[in-house]
């Protein structure tokens, strides 16, 4: 172990890894969340969620730290939690706000412009009422519509065949979209991910004094966690129910769970915890 002391930071997704994909409860993991809070752990939520939803996970959490939306699209910090402001960052509501891309209305435009070429193929979060967000993702019709509340991209439901799906992907990135294939949606954005979003937080925190940097693990189940996964010093993949676990370029540094959702988020968190190669300050 190294006679230095590093912070540990944990960053995760939440649909899927810690949050279950369907009841999107969290309780399978709040043994290893109570343990992380006793280390002084910074659990950092990285989602493809909105500002408003994470606001109320983060509440429903008790969770106090900056925190990722829309798949990398933002970091928001809370005004106080670092000694100095954010280069670079807006105020907002109580929070420093740095983002990476343009705000939604400009992907909207895009993904609008491949309505003729693909009737009746997909479905976006714009045109879409809370009853129909409810029925794309079995959530509340608070959560619903805090889930419609996008700020810098646009959820589509995709409707037609996997080979419609790609030429879709390929025209709105031939316009300057990235396409990032979630769970359950496409989401078109600018050139963003949670990986970038990782290095600005870790780059913060590192810069808040701590003495041998920092040591990132990352948690997440699917394809737009990979950026992240890659980035971290160590990758959790949490097992699905629901589609193949996504593929990693590492070879090193990667757990993967046995079980699903946020029990499998438990069970790699724990055996991660339980074999640190570094010694952590509090």
């Amino acid at each position: 172990r190294s006679s230095m002391k590093s912070r540990l930071l944990l960053f995760s997704d939440l649909d899927g890894s810690l949050l279950d994909h369907t009841s999107y409860s969290h309780t399978a993991a709040a043994p290893t969340l109570d343990r992380l809070r006793e280390m002084n752990v910074p659990v950092i939520l990285a989602s493809s969620k909105t500002r408003t939803e994470m606001l109320a996970i983060r509440e429903e959490l008790g969770n106090g730290h900056p925190f990722i939306v829309e798949n990398g699209a933002a970091v928001l910090i809370p005004d106080g939690y670092f000694p100095t402001p954010p280069g670079g960052a807006q105020r907002s509501d109580g929070y420093w706000v740095i983002e990476f891309c343009a705000p939604r209305r400009h992907w909207l435009e895009l993904v609008e412009r491949q309505r003729p070429a693909h009737p009746g193929e997909f479905v976006t979060f714009a045109e879409s009422g809370t009853h129909q967000i409810r029925a794309m993702t079995g959530l509340s019709p608070g959560a619903a519509e805090r889930a419609a509340l996008r700020e810098y991209g646009e959820p589509v439901r995709w409707l037609g065949t996997h080979a419609r799906r790609e030429r879709f992907i390929e025209a709105v990135e031939r316009m300057g979209a990235r396409v990032l294939i979630g769970g359950r949606f496409l989401h078109v954005s600018g050139d963003i991910d949670k990986g970038r979003a990782l290095c600005c937080l870790r780059n913060r925190y590192e810069r808040d004094g701590v003495p041998a940097g920092c040591h990132t693990i990352a948690v997440g189940d699917s394809q737009n966690d990979v950026a992240m996964l890659e980035a971290a010093d160590q990758a959790l993949i949490v097992r699905s129910r629901f589609h193949e676990p996504p593929k990693l370029a590492r070879r090193s540094g990667v757990t993967v769970s046995e079980r699903f959702g946020p029990e499998g988020w438990r069970e790699g968190v724990e055996a991660i915890l339980d074999t640190l190669p570094i010694e952590l300050t509090g």
